[in-house]
């Protein structure tokens, strides 16, 4: 141990021991100086202590670590060992037959697809259809007045009001306020009612009224009031007909 770990009181003690005069001498350093000149390096009980251990350590001879003494084994004969691992055999299971089940669902068949039906159309109706097309993609949505200060106007889904006020800004067209509906939003006369495929839509709710309807260009719209039966055989017959029906129900 070296004596720079030592405390003070304890190197005062070393010097004691050594018959080292510390007089005027109460820094560590000093007395550590002190002592490293009358050539004191450890305290002599830890040194003869040391001493003494390595010593002994020659002397005695090591001894060596015994084995732990393990368990015997008790002897098994081969005619034992043989037995035991045919009971620790497990019988081999034998494969089983997939039996095909009667109950497993057939592919059902593809069906056909079936283009829709779609009009015969001039020239002049399918270049208007065309120009009414982008005409709508920049068409504003049409909005009434302060719709957004009243939940009761309906918010973003809001119809249309034309406004009245003698005061209105949006009466008068100005800059910052929401557009207002007027003719120069009018698609072309001849596109004018036509659905966006091109045919002519006509209410039905009967199969019956479907004989008055020309598939080349008109198409059924179902009627809402129609029960889900009727309109399953308003369907049926259009498929029969040819016509095109815009609001199937079943698929």
């Amino acid at each position: 141990m070296s004596l720079d770990k030592l405390t003070v009181a304890e190197l005062k003690k070393l010097a004691d021991t050594n018959d080292v005069d510390l007089t005027g001498k109460s820094l560590k350093a000093d007395i550590l100086t002190a002592l490293e000149a009358a050539g004191v390096k450890e305290p002599k009980a830890k040194a003869e202590a040391k001493a003494v251990a390595t010593a002994d350590a020659k002397s005695e001879p090591k001894a060596a670590a015994k084995p732990q003494a393990k368990p015997e084994a008790k002897a098994v004969s081969k005619v034992e060992a043989e037995a035991e691992t045919k009971a620790v055999k497990k019988p081999e299971s034998k494969p089983v037959k997939k039996t095909e089940s009667k109950t497993e669902k057939k592919p059902k068949a593809e069906e056909k697809y079936v283009p829709r039906a779609k009009p015969e159309l001039d020239d002049e109706t399918r270049d208007a259809l065309g120009i009414r097309r982008a005409q709508k993609e920049k068409e504003p949505e049409f909005r009434r007045q302060e719709w957004w200060r009243y939940k009761k106007l309906g918010g973003k889904e809001a119809g249309w009001r034309r406004p009245r006020g003698i005061h209105s800004k949006m009466r008068r067209h100005y800059k910052y306020r929401p557009p207002v509906a007027s003719i120069g939003y009018r698609t072309p006369v001849v596109a004018r009612g036509l659905h966006p495929s091109g045919f002519e839509e006509v209410l039905v709710h009967r199969p019956a009224d479907l004989a008055a309807l020309d598939s080349k260009k008109q198409a059924a719209r179902i009627g809402g009031t129609v029960g889900g039966r009727k309109a399953e055989q308003i369907e049926k017959a259009a498929d029969k007909a040819g016509i095109r029906v815009l609001n199937r129900r079943s698929t």
